[in-house]
Order: C-alpha cells, then structure tokens, then sequence
C-alpha cells in the first residue's frame, strides 16, 4: 500500500460558479459572511458515521467577499479496509481503484486546514458528513474543533420548506387541497390520485406492478429486514443495531458465545423476518442478498 500523498483531484470540465450567476440573494449572503463557508460532500464505505470510512471528499470553499469561490477540490482516500460491493453500488469506486490512494492519516494536516476556522454547509451534512469527518479527524489524532462551526444543511431547508405528507403531495400532482386530511377514507382516496398524478407526469415509470413494486421499495434495498435490524453488507447480513452493529450475522452463528445472543433473539420481541435471519443462521444457512450485485469483475473487486 502506497500511503504518500497525492495532490487532490481536480476535473478542468468543472468549475465554481461565480457569485453573481448564483443570484442577488447569493451575493447578499455571501457579502455579510466573516469566514469562508465550506460546502462539501463525502462518499465511504457505508453509512454508519462511526465505524465506516471516507473513499472521496469534495470541497467547495466559498470566501467572504470579494474572496469569490474557490475551484473545486476533491481527494480520494484509502480506508485501510474493504469496501462492501453495496458500496460501491452507489459511488463507483472499488478496493483497487484507491491502492495507491493516501489513507485519511496522510491527508489529515491538508484537510484541517482547509477545515479550521470556516463554517460548513451541504446537503444531508448534519446527518452523515460532519459526524464521520469529525470520526476520521479522531482516529488520525488530528483536533479540528466543530463546536463553533455553524452549519447549512440544504437538505433540512428543503423538508421543511417543501413538506413531503399526503396533502403536498395532492397538491403538487393533482392541484387540489386535501380535506378531512387523516381520515382514512380521504388519505385511501387522496393516496390513489397521488398514485395516477405519478404515472400521468412521469411518463419513464412503467405501469407494471413488479416494476413499480421495484421503484418502491428501493430505499429499503440496504437492510434484510422490515425493521432494519440487519444491513446487507457484500451481500450477507451484518447488526445494525446494538453492540453487535457492524458484525456479520455469520460470524455471530459461528462463535459459540454470540449463539447464545442469537438464541436470546429468537425469543425475544423482534419482528419475524429478522427472527427468521437468525434462525437460518442458527441453523447454519446464511441468507443472500437477493439483488444482482458483482462482488469480483476483472478491475473491482
């Protein structure tokens, strides 16, 4: 493993807009900041901000004026771990692809300097971003204090300006307003023309029902479970819950202390299809993901 550092990636197709073509109300914002304003973006190894890992961080760095916006700046990391194949499902990037990348620890002294002393934004950054930047500055033993950074997340402007409930979604597909909204039968009849709204201004959906069911279940395509007790991670069940989350449901069935955890389960007040995981797993069988995911190829791992 090559841990020396690399100078951040840059893509000349794409640059930062200038201020004045993001609008008035961007120049009014950026001409009261007093610090720079870091807008960035993480990809990693899953979303558990503590025990996962960065594989690429970008940085927008927005200056007070008439500083203008900095070019884009994006680094590619090694995690010193694998990263699963429902990972890598999503961002593109594989085990081979950061072999010669600088682990976070290499990288740590760079990032904290552009980090210290500015304010954060993104989108979904309180979430995830922030909380596993925060993890990864921990374990390279570098302090980069965040208690003073104030933050923009434009995803949490986003819900709570534009409500994702029954009635916005009435309005927006079928413009009209529901009444008696939470009542049954209304919300029953609201969710049906919501449904035909959907199909009449999305011509790509297919009207299918295994095609739909498809489309809407995908956010749940992570977990092995309804109540999200088990996460697939390369295509078997790890905990996502407790001192066992992150642990391999194959490996706590292999180990004769876990059975007896695992037996505790199987008793106690879980939903079934996740009682039904350990069962199989006491039993010596390991569930599959069932969806189509390449684990080896010729250049991913």
């Amino acid at each position: 493993m090559n841990d020396a550092p690399a100078a951040p990636q840059s893509d000349e197709s794409s640059h930062s807009p200038q201020v004045a073509a993001l609008g008035p109300r961007f120049d009014e914002f950026v001409a009261g900041l007093l610090r720079p304003v870091v807008f960035f973006d993480i990809e990693a190894t899953g979303t558990d901000p503590n025990a996962d890992r960065i594989v690429e961080l970008s940085v927008v760095r927005v200056n007070p004026a008439p500083g203008g916006i900095d070019a884009p700046r994006t680094w590619r990391v090694n995690p010193g771990v694998h990263i699963p194949s429902e990972a890598s499902a999503i961002h593109g990037i594989y085990d081979d692809d950061l072999a010669t990348a600088p682990t976070f620890a290499k990288l740590a002294d760079e990032l904290a300097e552009v980090f210290t002393g500015a304010d954060l934004a993104g989108f979904s950054v309180t979430r995830f971003d922030v909380r596993i930047l925060q993890a990864e500055f921990t374990r390279a033993s570098r302090v980069v204090d965040f208690s003073r950074s104030r933050m923009i997340d434009a995803q949490v402007i986003y819900h709570q300006r534009e409500p994702r409930n029954l009635a916005a979604a009435l309005r927006f597909y079928r413009d009209r307003e529901l009444v008696d909204a939470h009542g049954a039968q209304a919300d029953t009849l609201a969710a049906l023309e919501v449904f035909a709204g959907q199909l009449a201004r999305y011509a790509d959906i297919g009207v299918g029902i295994d095609e739909l069911h498809a489309l809407s279940t995908q956010h749940n395509d992570s977990y092995c479970d309804a109540g999200r007790r088990f996460a697939w991670r390369d295509n078997e069940p790890v905990f996502n819950f407790g001192r066992m989350r992150g642990k391999s449901l194959r490996w706590a069935a292999s180990d004769p202390t876990e059975r007896a955890y695992l037996k505790w389960m199987v008793d106690g007040s879980f939903d079934e299809d996740a009682k039904d995981l350990v069962r199989e797993a006491l039993r010596g069988s390991i569930r599959a993901s069932l969806r189509a995911r390449p684990t080896t190829s010729a250049s991913h791992p």
